[in-house]
């Protein structure tokens, strides 16, 4: 080829190129402008649901007077469909008394976490704001922290003072993601549970109330222990950690004087400082054993469960039931939570080197009382429900006859009547 023409076509072949990398830009720039449009504060992607990063001052103050942003829906064929965050989580939350101005990290942590974690999932009001800043600072690890605020003439004080904890902390700042819940709706319990697992960012995480002081590392003990490690990731099985309580309430307003060892603990517990944690409703955590964990060096799994059984688990965030918000107020809205994961397969471990204490607070006896008579009604036609819709899953995807099931005939079949039902029901 003469080189007149050889230089020609190389210039065309360059000329080309630059067209089809300029084309490329642009159709690649129209792409994520039309399926990500983040021109707009009131705009987001799906990845709202996902890690954002902390919302300003201004979007937090958008949110607070009601204005609602987008989630965008994006298909394979390039079409997006917008719809509101508000409407979506009205959905989510829809067993619940609503409608609820619920924020998700409301603040960010500045940390980044490993997804292998543990998070410890909690609910915090006004009165709790110093507790969960002491376990910041305490356990220097992954918080979720559902907060509620009432939406009234005391929103802007209570939000001052969720500030000012934020912002004199730096352990709360660096470790605690803090979900805002704003509505009139006192006592919504499982429903707040729900929003700090939702937003958790690791893959397990720990169902804790706030009052309870952490005093072992079993945090480094478990991610450290292969055989635990592996029990949780299958998603079958819990992590019960034991908890206690001073016999004399005001010996637990100060958990710097807490035991931090099993065997000081022991000691306490011998000379009757410290016992069982409600050891007056010996049904809310007899099913952990305390004879057997004393002595215990290994963990061991739960065999004799009661139906109002509420321990404090560690357990797979993913692929677990949710807690059921129709128990508003106190009584049996943990024990559903934990009864139902239960029967859908999950089996309880004990651990046991570890413990957690009660740190002292005043109850609204009045108010538990008078929930404690409803939700007591609620619960046991709850027991039947989930018996009967675990039952028709397990046998409908063939597990009825594996060991998944085992927890659900062993509880289930002591409720009158089951048996004769699920025979009609699977006829």
């Amino acid at each position: 080829m003469r080189p007149g023409i050889a230089q020609t076509c190389s210039k065309m072949g360059k000329y080309f190129l630059i067209v089809y990398a300029l084309a490329s830009v642009i159709y690649t720039a129209h792409y994520f402008y039309t399926t990500y449009d983040r021109t707009s504060t009131s705009e987001k992607p799906l990845s709202a649901f996902a890690h954002v990063e902390p919302q300003n001052r201004h979007v937090q103050q958008e949110h607070l007077r009601g204005f609602s942003s987008n989630v965008n829906w994006a298909s394979g064929q390039d079409v997006v469909q917008s719809v509101s965050e508000d409407f979506i989580l009205s959905k989510v939350f829809s067993d619940a008394m609503g409608p609820s101005n619920v924020m998700s990290y409301y603040y960010k942590a500045s940390s980044s976490f490993e997804q292998e974690d543990i998070t410890m999932s909690t609910l915090v009001t006004r009165n709790r704001f110093m507790v969960l800043s002491r376990l910041a600072s305490h356990y220097k690890g992954p918080i979720s922290a559902a907060i509620h605020v009432n939406d009234d003439e005391t929103k802007e004080l209570v939000l001052q003072e969720l500030e000012e904890m934020v912002a004199t902390n730096p352990d709360v700042r660096k470790f605690v993601d803090i979900h805002l819940i704003l509505d009139n709706f006192d006592r919504q319990f499982n429903m707040w549970r729900n929003v700090a697992k939702l937003f958790a960012r690791t893959d397990y995480v720990m169902m804790l109330d706030v009052d309870f002081h952490l005093c072992t590392d079993f945090r480094q003990r478990i991610r450290t222990n292969p055989e635990i490690m592996d029990k949780l990731r299958s998603g079958r099985a819990a992590f019960v950690v034991p908890a206690f309580e001073f016999t004399v309430q005001d010996d637990g307003l100060n958990s710097t004087t807490f035991p931090a060892s099993k065997e000081a603990l022991i000691k306490e517990v011998d000379s009757g400082k410290l016992d069982m944690f409600h050891k007056s409703w010996l049904r809310g955590h007899g099913s952990t054993n305390y004879a057997r964990w004393y002595p215990s060096q290994e963990i061991y799994q739960v065999d004799t469960y009661d139906f109002s059984y509420e321990p404090y688990i560690i357990y797979k965030k993913n692929g677990t039931p949710w807690c059921d918000e129709r128990f508003i107020g106190y009584g049996a809205n943990k024990a559903a939570c934990l009864y139902e994961i239960y029967l859908s397969g999950v089996d309880y471990w004990v651990l046991p080197e570890d413990f957690l204490i009660h740190q002292t607070h005043k109850y609204l006896e009045e108010a538990r009382r008078k929930e404690r008579q409803y939700n007591r009604k609620l619960y046991s036609n709850f027991r039947e429900e989930i018996c009967l819709r675990y039952s028709r899953m397990f046998y409908s995807s063939g597990e009825w006859d594996t060991d998944r099931a085992s927890n659900l005939k062993g509880e289930c079949e002591k409720i009158r009547g089951f048996r004769s039902t699920m025979h009609a029901s699977t006829l």
